[in-house]
């Protein structure tokens, strides 16, 4: 270990990090409005970088199909609940909402695909299409069971995340996919030292979102309800907020974030169907350390987990892995050590 070597760790570790940090807002912002630790967050995220190398090989991608039948399952869904509350007159803009608008980034793509669009195109749909599945999902497995325990919910997205491994085995095949480098290029440091306008580009878009998704919290309406949800949901439904729409925003603004995480990590990584349940782990890892519910301490948890995941390569690359999820063991000692413990039941009668 040198100096050197130290210093292409620690970069490599930022990027990682970089990449975790958006994967643990996601799963921070889904838990905080829902309690659904939402396991196929990394899913959705090789869907995404999935469809882009589709896209580059002048394939039609095959998310197109499973975001056609997720909107079919949500609109019976849908339909289903409006039928037994007898408002069968909002079936049409049920119609609309869950089957139709869904199916607008599936005909882009089905275009875009036929088309043989520019590269910057192709991301961008590739981001777009796969935006409705977390909401879809919500509304098919999740909004029907809300007022379940967390270690229900959990089980639940367990089993949603071996579904959708499933069927991207199926869609996708057993074949890893590389796209093409998002960014060019080498910025030079001192004594020699270059760093990839990739590895430059997932920082910045790791800085940018993250300052975007504090803006929104912070100046919007959206992002308030979106926090008045998280801090107390009975609350927020006495003063007019619908937790029901807050909870699709949410799985909404994560099914973006994981999008672009898909696309950012498609050229530096070999993505396969299953690739994303690791980096949900490991983003898993981040967000305990926030505790399921500090942003700024989830993305401390992030770079920190990046940084000890390179140097844990470095050491030993067998053992990374381990070692990376063995802290999760002293952080939830720690969390054990100092929380007030709480029944489920008791917190609900507090709120």
């Amino acid at each position: 270990m040198t100096w050197d070597v130290a210093l292409i760790l620690g970069i490599d570790g930022l990027a990682n990090g970089a990449i975790y940090l958006l994967a643990g807002l996601g799963l921070v912002l889904i838990f905080s409005v829902t309690r659904v630790v939402f396991v196929p967050f990394g899913d959705i995220a090789a869907f995404a970088a999935l469809t882009l190398a589709a896209f580059e090989t002048g394939k039609l991608p095959p998310t197109i199909g499973l975001v056609a039948v997720l909107a079919a399952l949500a609109v019976l869904t849908e339909v289903g609940s409006l039928v037994r509350r007898g408002e069968a007159r909002r079936i049409p803009k049920a119609v609309l909402a869950w089957g139709v608008l869904p199916l607008v980034p599936c005909a882009i793509a089905w275009a875009a695909a036929s088309a043989g669009v520019p590269a910057p195109v192709q991301l961008a749909v590739s981001v777009l299409l796969v935006v409705p599945v977390a909401p879809l999902l919500a509304r098919v497995v999740f909004q029907p069971i809300a007022d379940a325990s967390v270690l229900v919910l959990l089980i639940v997205s367990l089993a949603l995340h071996f579904l959708l491994s499933g069927l991207g085995l199926l869609f996708f095949g057993p074949e890893g996919s590389r796209t093409s480098p998002l960014a060019s290029g080498t910025l030079t440091l001192g004594d020699g030292f270059t760093v990839s306008g990739q590895v430059i580009l997932m920082v910045g878009s790791a800085i940018v979102l993250s300052g975007l998704f504090f803006l929104v919290f912070e100046r919007t309406v959206m992002g308030k309800a979106l926090r008045a949800t998280a801090v107390n949901r009975v609350g927020a439904r006495l003063v007019g907020i619908r937790p029901a729409r807050t909870a699709l925003l949410a799985y909404g603004c994560a099914s973006l974030l994981a999008g672009l995480i898909g696309v950012l990590i498609a050229p530096v990584t070999t993505m396969y169907y299953d690739s994303g349940f690791i980096i949900g782990l490991k983003a898993f890892v981040a967000a305990i350390i926030g505790g399921l519910v500090s942003y700024p301490m989830t993305a401390i948890g992030a770079l920190a987990v990046g940084v000890v995941e390179s140097f844990a390569s470095f050491w030993s690359g067998a053992l990374k892995d381990v070692i990376v999820f063995s802290l999760l063991i002293p952080v939830l000692m720690l969390r054990s050590f100092m929380a007030r413990h709480v029944e489920e039941e008791e917190e609900e009668v507090d709120q």
